[in-house]
């Protein structure tokens, strides 16, 4: 990196911390401090919604997953504007009504305090440990590539975050996730423009676009109901749907993102916008992703994008069979250099058709030479990451980006970062203050909960540092986080479930079916009955029909 990049680095970084602990350093109460005083207009909450879900992983993963498997992974979203009409239609008129803090405190008013205090720590559990990743994942990531101090990157930011999430809360929040929206989509568009230009004069983004779809890149829709495939329409449809309405619904990271708006017309139109906008700006990251593919059609590509898994073989003992495998790649780049030109030249069908194939098969061989080389890696050290999916854009980024570009895209991972950390800071520090603290310690003055807001968020970027920087002692922790989530998420949604639509079931049913629904899910996970991803909907199915049984059984009188 140049001086300029760290100039645009630490000055985009600087202006989002800075302004917004200036625009919000005077918060009067908890409403103020936690709900932004109810302030935040419909495009704010779209933008604070948007910016809470793409994290850091989402602007380094996702082109990397355009380029290895193409555009199909934007079926995953398709539920969501489904689950955006849902929660505006039933979620934000009952949230507003009551004039809740947080997602758990309508269950006390629905089942009891009980039931409310065990989906609280069920959600502060989850994503505790989810704070943790968000500032984890960049920092390994840029810590490999970049050969920085990985505890240093944690701390720097995580502290940050802290600073303008301690001092503003939720409208600092809000605040910040515009001005990080605001870099992350400039920083994107630029790119895709600037690799654009990098492509051969004769390859138009037309034939760019060809070239793709004859690599097998622009394959999106998948009607098939092949449950080995993660990604068809149905599994979009269907199971984003439920995912979503499951994070948006009941996570309070996301949850306080819309009760700080003005009005529920506000907050619903601000999730309308999520489920508009969500689709098309995840469809350009991927196309982001796919371009950076044709980019390396015509340029040389490493055969693995890890930096440091690729340092781990030149100093083994396998180094000599690894220089055979780059001239073989070296020889197999120009081949399909001259046939991506040959076929984007070339109108008659049929001869695109036999040429197709060619490209077919030079593709196999290199994705041959992959694998051989991931398994040098992992002989090299048995450790190594091999996955190098999230490395193929920051890759780009430093090796072929100019000056001062470099600064703006580092900046817009880390932003993205700061955004859904500070969410989830938020977030937490929300429900121990309203849902555990405040509900048990009583004090009449408004400051005395102002200042518990604070510190909780400080205790709990504190832990979340933490996490991140233990890390590395884990194996497959973004894996392990999933896998919390996912264990913990269908219960949650369950129990909204049953508060909202089956009325006749009343707290002690549901207290003890989400007890042991929550105990039936760790099980199934634990002899690993199923994928993970469907702990999801069989946990919600599964504290339902619980509490249905145990009604007649265990019920209380119905709560007025």
């Amino acid at each position: 990196m140049q001086l300029i990049d760290w100039i645009v680095l630490i000055g985009t970084l600087a202006f989002i911390v800075l302004y917004g602990t200036y625009k919000t350093r005077h918060n009067k109460n908890v409403t103020d401090y936690l709900k932004g005083g109810n302030s935040s207009n419909w495009w704010t909450i779209g933008l604070s919604v948007m910016a809470t879900q793409a994290s850091a992983i989402t602007f380094l993963s996702t082109p990397g997953q355009a380029y290895h498997d193409g555009m199909g992974f934007v079926q995953f979203y398709f539920g969501l504007p489904i689950a955006m009409v849902i929660i505006s239609m039933v979620f934000i008129p009952l949230y507003h009504k009551l004039k809740v803090f947080t997602a758990y405190e309508y269950l006390e008013s629905r089942f009891d305090l009980k039931t409310r205090s065990l989906t609280a720590i069920l959600f502060l559990i989850q994503r505790g440990l989810a704070a943790g990743i968000t500032i984890f994942a960049p920092s390994i990531i840029l810590s490999a590539v970049l050969g920085w101090d990985l505890v240093t990157l944690n701390i720097i930011i995580g502290t940050l975050v802290v600073i303008y999430t301690v001092s503003g809360g939720t409208k600092a929040v809000s605040i910040t996730q515009k001005q990080q929206m605001g870099v992350i989509f400039a920083g994107m568009f630029i790119t895709f423009l600037i690799i654009l230009n990098y492509l051969p004069l004769d390859i138009s983004f037309t034939k760019a676009l060809e070239l793709a779809g004859a690599n097998g890149k622009l394959d999106i829709l998948d009607f098939s109901f092949d449950f080995d495939n993660r990604y068809t329409f149905w599994s979009g449809i269907i199971g984003g749907t439920f995912l979503a309405l499951s994070y948006f619904g009941t996570d309070q990271s996301q949850v306080q993102r819309y009760l700080s708006g003005k009005s529920v017309r506000e907050s619903q139109m601000g999730l309308i916008m999520n489920g508009l906008l969500k689709i098309p700006m995840q469809f350009f990251i991927l196309l982001v992703g796919v371009m950076v593919f044709v980019f390396y059609q015509f340029n040389e590509s490493p055969l693995n994008f890890n930096p440091a898994a690729i340092e781990d073989v030149r100093n083994s003992e396998y180094a000599s069979e690894f220089n055979q495998l780059e001239i073989n790649k070296k020889d197999l780049d120009l081949s399909l250099k001259d046939k991506q030109l040959l076929y984007a030249n070339t109108e008659n069908e049929v001869e695109k058709k036999n040429i197709s194939n060619e490209i077919t098969y030079l593709n196999n061989l290199e994705n041959d030479l992959r694998e051989q080389t991931k398994k040098l890696i992992l002989k090299a050290n048995p450790d190594a990451e091999t996955n190098d999916k999230d490395y193929v854009f920051i890759h780009f980024i430093l090796n072929n980006l100019p000056r001062g570009l470099i600064g703006l895209l580092l900046a817009v991972i880390i932003s993205a970062a700061m955004s859904s950390t500070a969410s989830e800071l938020n977030a937490l520090a929300s429900t121990t203050a309203i849902d555990l603290y405040k509900r048990n310690v009583r004090v009449r003055d408004e400051k005395h909960y102002v200042r518990a807001s604070k510190w909780f968020t400080l205790l709990w970027g504190v832990i979340a540092i933490s996490i991140a920087c233990v890390a590395n002692l884990f194996d497959n922790l973004i894996q392990l986080v999933n896998i919390i989530g996912s264990i913990f998420y269908g219960n949650v949604l369950g129990v909204f479930l049953l508060a909202f639509f089956i009325k006749y079931v009343t707290s002690n049913a549901v207290f003890w079916a989400a007890i042991i629904t929550q105990a039936i899910i760790i099980y199934f996970w634990y002899i690993d009955l199923m994928p993970y991803l469907w702990l999801n909907l069989v946990g919600c199915l599964i504290v339902m029909f619980i509490a249905i049984i145990l009604q007649p059984i265990i019920g209380n009188k119905k709560q007025q």
